[in-house]
Protein backbone atom coordinates (compact mmCIF):
# COMPACT_ATOMS: atom_id res chain seq x y z
CA UNK A 1 0.00 0.00 0.00
CA UNK A 2 1.20 3.44 -0.75
CA UNK A 3 0.88 6.40 1.77
CA UNK A 4 -0.16 9.75 1.48
CA UNK A 5 -0.24 12.45 2.87
CA UNK A 6 -4.06 14.16 2.75
CA UNK A 7 -4.15 16.99 4.03
CA UNK A 8 -2.39 19.17 7.57
CA UNK A 9 -4.89 19.62 9.73
CA UNK A 10 -3.52 21.70 12.22
CA UNK A 11 -0.35 22.47 14.08
CA UNK A 12 1.47 19.12 15.03
CA UNK A 13 -1.60 17.16 12.93
CA UNK A 14 -1.44 15.27 9.70
CA UNK A 15 -3.91 13.39 8.16
CA UNK A 16 -3.24 10.36 6.28
CA UNK A 17 -4.61 7.92 4.29
CA UNK A 18 -3.76 4.45 2.22
CA UNK A 19 -4.27 4.01 -1.54
CA UNK A 20 -4.81 0.40 -1.62
CA UNK A 21 -6.15 -1.91 -4.82
CA UNK A 22 -7.89 0.27 -7.58
CA UNK A 23 -7.27 3.75 -5.99
CA UNK A 24 -9.30 3.65 -3.51
CA UNK A 25 -8.60 5.43 -0.48
CA UNK A 26 -8.87 4.74 3.08
CA UNK A 27 -8.78 7.13 5.40
CA UNK A 28 -6.67 5.90 8.51
CA UNK A 29 -8.32 6.15 11.51
CA UNK A 30 -5.18 7.05 13.89
CA UNK A 31 -3.25 10.06 12.33
CA UNK A 32 0.16 11.17 12.63
CA UNK A 33 0.56 13.51 15.91
CA UNK A 34 2.76 15.35 18.38
CA UNK A 35 1.78 17.11 21.43
CA UNK A 36 3.12 18.00 24.59
CA UNK A 37 1.07 18.72 27.62
CA UNK A 38 4.00 20.94 29.01
CA UNK A 39 3.84 23.41 26.15
CA UNK A 40 1.73 24.49 23.16
CA UNK A 41 2.88 24.16 18.87
CA UNK A 42 5.12 27.65 18.65
CA UNK A 43 5.08 28.77 22.64
CA UNK A 44 8.32 28.90 25.05
CA UNK A 45 9.36 25.45 26.37
CA UNK A 46 9.33 25.55 29.60
CA UNK A 47 13.10 26.14 31.57
CA UNK A 48 12.73 22.73 33.49
CA UNK A 49 13.20 20.70 29.72
CA UNK A 50 16.28 22.91 29.55
CA UNK A 51 19.64 23.70 30.63
CA UNK A 52 18.32 26.22 32.70
CA UNK A 53 16.29 23.61 34.94
CA UNK A 54 16.02 19.97 34.94
CA UNK A 55 17.51 19.15 31.37
CA UNK A 56 15.18 16.53 31.27
CA UNK A 57 12.82 15.84 28.03
CA UNK A 58 9.20 17.21 27.81
CA UNK A 59 5.87 14.81 28.57
CA UNK A 60 5.15 13.90 24.70
CA UNK A 61 1.75 12.40 23.21
CA UNK A 62 1.68 11.11 19.87
CA UNK A 63 0.47 8.80 17.32
CA UNK A 64 1.63 6.94 14.93
CA UNK A 65 -0.10 4.61 12.51
CA UNK A 66 3.02 2.92 11.60
CA UNK A 67 6.31 2.62 13.10
CA UNK A 68 8.28 5.91 13.87
CA UNK A 69 11.18 8.40 14.80
CA UNK A 70 11.61 11.38 16.98
CA UNK A 71 14.33 14.06 16.32
CA UNK A 72 14.48 16.97 18.28
CA UNK A 73 16.80 19.52 16.51
CA UNK A 74 17.39 23.46 16.83
CA UNK A 75 17.33 25.10 12.89
CA UNK A 76 18.63 28.22 14.62
CA UNK A 77 21.80 27.17 16.22
CA UNK A 78 24.84 28.93 15.42
CA UNK A 79 27.01 26.97 13.43
CA UNK A 80 24.48 24.69 11.75
CA UNK A 81 21.41 22.27 12.64
CA UNK A 82 22.14 21.08 16.58
CA UNK A 83 20.41 17.67 16.67
CA UNK A 84 19.54 17.47 20.78
CA UNK A 85 17.55 14.02 21.05
CA UNK A 86 17.03 10.93 18.32
CA UNK A 87 14.57 8.14 19.12
CA UNK A 88 14.05 4.86 16.69
CA UNK A 89 12.08 2.38 16.57
CA UNK A 90 8.78 3.87 18.39
CA UNK A 91 5.96 1.09 18.32
CA UNK A 92 2.70 2.39 15.90
CA UNK A 93 -0.09 2.97 18.05
CA UNK A 94 -0.84 6.35 20.29
CA UNK A 95 1.55 6.71 23.47
CA UNK A 96 3.09 8.88 25.20
CA UNK A 97 5.82 10.19 28.15
CA UNK A 98 6.52 11.66 31.30
CA UNK A 99 8.84 14.11 31.99
CA UNK A 100 12.24 12.79 31.12
CA UNK A 101 11.12 9.56 29.41
CA UNK A 102 12.15 8.22 26.41
CA UNK A 103 9.06 6.74 23.93
CA UNK A 104 9.10 3.00 24.97
CA UNK A 105 10.61 0.59 22.78
CA UNK A 106 12.55 3.28 21.27
CA UNK A 107 16.69 3.05 20.80
CA UNK A 108 17.87 6.48 21.59
CA UNK A 109 21.31 7.64 18.99
CA UNK A 110 23.69 9.69 19.46
CA UNK A 111 22.52 13.41 19.57
CA UNK A 112 24.89 16.13 17.83
CA UNK A 113 27.44 16.08 21.27
CA UNK A 114 27.85 12.71 20.51
CA UNK A 115 25.50 11.73 23.24
CA UNK A 116 22.83 8.89 22.77
CA UNK A 117 20.50 11.14 25.96
CA UNK A 118 17.97 14.20 25.45
CA UNK A 119 19.95 17.10 25.83
CA UNK A 120 17.85 20.35 26.50
CA UNK A 121 17.20 23.85 24.29
CA UNK A 122 20.43 25.98 25.28
CA UNK A 123 21.19 28.31 22.98
CA UNK A 124 24.59 30.89 23.82
CA UNK A 125 23.49 34.09 25.44
CA UNK A 126 23.15 36.67 22.70
CA UNK A 127 21.50 34.60 19.93
CA UNK A 128 18.08 35.21 20.55
CA UNK A 129 15.06 32.71 20.45
CA UNK A 130 15.44 29.73 19.15
CA UNK A 131 13.09 27.40 17.62
CA UNK A 132 12.92 23.32 18.87
CA UNK A 133 11.63 20.94 16.16
CA UNK A 134 10.06 17.93 17.68
CA UNK A 135 9.50 15.82 14.38
CA UNK A 136 8.27 12.48 14.41
CA UNK A 137 9.04 10.94 11.50
CA UNK A 138 6.86 8.07 9.80
CA UNK A 139 8.70 4.70 9.00
CA UNK A 140 8.49 1.22 8.20
CA UNK A 141 7.93 -0.79 10.97
CA UNK A 142 11.51 -2.51 10.37
CA UNK A 143 13.86 0.58 9.58
CA UNK A 144 17.00 0.54 10.81
CA UNK A 145 19.05 3.52 10.82
CA UNK A 146 22.99 2.58 9.26
CA UNK A 147 24.80 1.87 11.63
CA UNK A 148 27.24 4.80 13.09
CA UNK A 149 25.20 7.69 12.28
CA UNK A 150 25.00 10.73 14.84
CA UNK A 151 23.36 13.91 14.70
CA UNK A 152 22.68 15.57 11.56
CA UNK A 153 23.26 12.80 9.51
CA UNK A 154 21.12 10.24 11.50
CA UNK A 155 18.51 12.95 10.96
CA UNK A 156 18.91 13.05 7.54
CA UNK A 157 19.04 9.54 7.09
CA UNK A 158 15.78 9.27 8.97
CA UNK A 159 13.82 12.10 7.13
CA UNK A 160 14.95 10.55 4.05
CA UNK A 161 13.17 7.05 4.47
CA UNK A 162 9.89 8.61 6.06
CA UNK A 163 6.75 8.68 4.76
CA UNK A 164 5.34 11.47 6.60
CA UNK A 165 6.11 13.92 9.38
CA UNK A 166 4.17 15.50 12.19
CA UNK A 167 5.77 18.53 14.33
CA UNK A 168 5.58 20.57 17.37
CA UNK A 169 7.55 23.86 17.80
CA UNK A 170 8.82 25.20 20.98
CA UNK A 171 10.85 28.33 21.30
CA UNK A 172 13.76 29.17 23.82
CA UNK A 173 15.94 31.98 24.50
CA UNK A 174 19.36 31.84 26.36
Amino acid sequence: MKLNVVSKIGPGVVALALAGAGGASIANAAPLTISSPAFADGAPIPAQYTCKGADTAPPLTWSAPYGAALVVDDPDAVHGVFVHWIVTGIPFGSGHTADGQTPGGGTVLPNTAGRPAYQGPCPPAGTGTHRYRFTLYQLPNDYQPPAGLAGVQAAQAIAAAATAQAQLIGTFSG
